[in-house]
């Protein structure tokens, strides 16, 4: 069993899976509690719950940490307490009433980290299902929809009544049995079932034994479970991180988002840009006062990071070469008045067209002239402002923020941007699609953030490509005279 790498084979298996059934329905099964939810969360809420309800302070300070028995097992948790005998079984029986009830369900459930990009990961790529296969009773089916569908939200994972298989009795009666037959179902319906990740070692024991011809990888979550580890079979790979990172690969990426490496405004980073399978180069703008020329630089040339004339490129030279490439550019516009006009003749010389170009500026900075100036030479091009101080008013005004944003496309403006890992991203770039608005997501900081960004499929990215995982070894914009630095350990790596 392989506990460092089980995304690596999981992303492995589905491919061979997918080349194997090019035109078959494949699905993942995942249980539910131990293997998405993080059932410790529950476990605290239900145990403080009984404080309140009977005023005591038993559990004021336990901690989701010291949790490390199974649900359960909670008599072996309390033990811990140092309760009368009495006073413990009474809890116990409390907790076991309340731990399953409709009304617990939903309460207090956290999912492990990484596990609903993951699902969202397989829910994306094509006649790929997410099947839920779970020892809970058929009882809480609704409470059970409802409680992960609000938790899958966030990340646009949507969970139906149809890929949700149940125990038909009692939540704890004949569980291996119940997973079993659960791949079967999935099976009868016509899904060609490629893997089971469970945390407990029977279960996967039980899906193993109507497996003969091994087509299901099977995946321990390696949490906390209440069967014995030697049940697992020989076959079965262990992990507990949900690493989207060791999951998806360049080429697994939604083809209708774009793609754009920041800051191409020094050599080292526009050779990295110019090798890659990246489309889009942003390069930022800007007038140097003694040459008048026009050169690339994220932070004001006067500023608290000063460099030497002769180490900023040259607008021009840049998008010769990009130009030369095939690739299209993304200009930053930091400055209006000169730069604007200074900005479309380089443009016009290198041959763009308005299929290449992209004006990305605060709307401020070039003011409704500077835009239309811009829009009259390149009438098809992107135009896109940063609208950041806008998202507060958007989320908690709408209509008001819609008010704006009707204004700024009144203007010319075709896109709007905003920053990742603002709070309910989710939320707003899907409120921006529905009003109409592409949005770009910028200043991703890595690959996870990477990802992440694009299970929520904005219209573009814009990112560093500090990706060494893939090859990818971006420096940033310079932003603040800071670049991502590599060892030659990395790059080897």
């Amino acid at each position: 069993m392989d506990p460092v790498n089980w995304m690596e084979r999981l992303a492995s298996h589905y491919e061979v899976t997918r080349s194997r059934y090019p035109e078959e329905n494949l699905i993942i099964l995942f249980d539910i509690d131990g293997t998405i939810l993080d059932t410790r969360y529950l476990v605290l809420t239900v145990l403080q719950l009984y404080d309140t309800a009977h005023g005591t302070s038993y559990f004021r300070n336990l901690r989701v940490p010291e949790i490390t028995t199974h649900e359960d097992n909670v008599r072996e948790l309390l033990a811990r307490f140092g309760l009368p005998t009495a006073d413990l079984e009474g809890i116990a029986a409390w907790f076991e009433r309340a731990y399953w009830s409709p009304d617990a369900v939903l309460w207090a459930h956290r999912p492990f980290s990484g596990v609903m990009e993951v699902m969202r990961w397989f829910q994306m790529q094509p006649d790929t299902f997410v099947g839920l296969n779970t020892g809970r009773s058929e009882a809480i089916r609704e409470e059970t929809l409802d409680c992960l569908n609000e938790l899958g939200r966030e990340y646009k994972v949507r969970f139906t009544s149809d890929l949700l298989h149940m125990n038909p009795g009692p939540r704890d009666r004949n569980v291996p049995q119940v997973k079993a037959a659960g791949v079967l179902q999935f099976q009868r319906a016509g899904y060609r079932v490629f893997a089971a990740v469970d945390n407990e070692p029977a279960n996967l024991a039980a899906i193993a034994g109507v497996d003969p011809s091994h087509e299901i990888m099977l995946l321990h979550a390696d949490t906390i479970f209440e069967s014995q580890r030697k049940a697992l079979p020989q076959r079965s790979v262990s992990g507990d991180v949900y690493d989207l990172t060791q999951l998806a690969q360049e080429t697994d990426l939604p083809r209708h988002v774009q793609l754009v490496w920041h800051g191409i405004n020094d050599a080292s980073n526009l050779s990295q840009f110019l090798a890659s399978n990246v489309a889009w180069g942003e390069a930022d703008v800007r007038l140097h006062p003694a040459s008048e020329q026009l050169v690339l630089r994220h932070d004001p040339l006067n500023g608290a990071h000063p460099c030497r004339q002769e180490d900023l490129l040259l607008l021009e030279d840049v998008l010769e070469s990009v130009g030369a490439s095939g690739k299209s550019i993304k200009l930053d516009l930091k400055e209006g008045g000169p730069v604007v006009h200074e900005s479309l003749a380089a443009l016009r010389a290198a041959g763009f067209d308005d299929s290449r170009v992209w004006f990305n500026a605060n709307f401020h900075v070039l003011g409704k002239e500077g835009f239309a100036v811009l829009q009259d030479a390149y009438p098809s091009a992107i135009f896109q402002v940063p609208i950041d101080a806008m998202v507060p008013i958007l989320l908690s005004r709408p209509e008001e923020g819609l008010e704006c944003l009707e204004e700024l496309r009144s203007q010319g403006i075709n896109r709007v941007s905003v920053k990742w890992n603002r709070p309910q991203m989710s939320r707003l770039v899907e409120q921006l699609t529905s009003w109409g608005f592409e949005t770009n997501v910028y200043n991703v900081p890595d690959l996870k953030a990477f990802l992440k960004t694009a299970l929520l499929q904005p219209r573009s990215i814009t990112s560093d490509f500090n990706f060494p995982q893939w090859h990818y070894f971006g420096r940033g914009s310079g932003q603040e005279g800071k670049y991502h630095e590599y060892s030659l350990t990395t790059q080897a790596s």
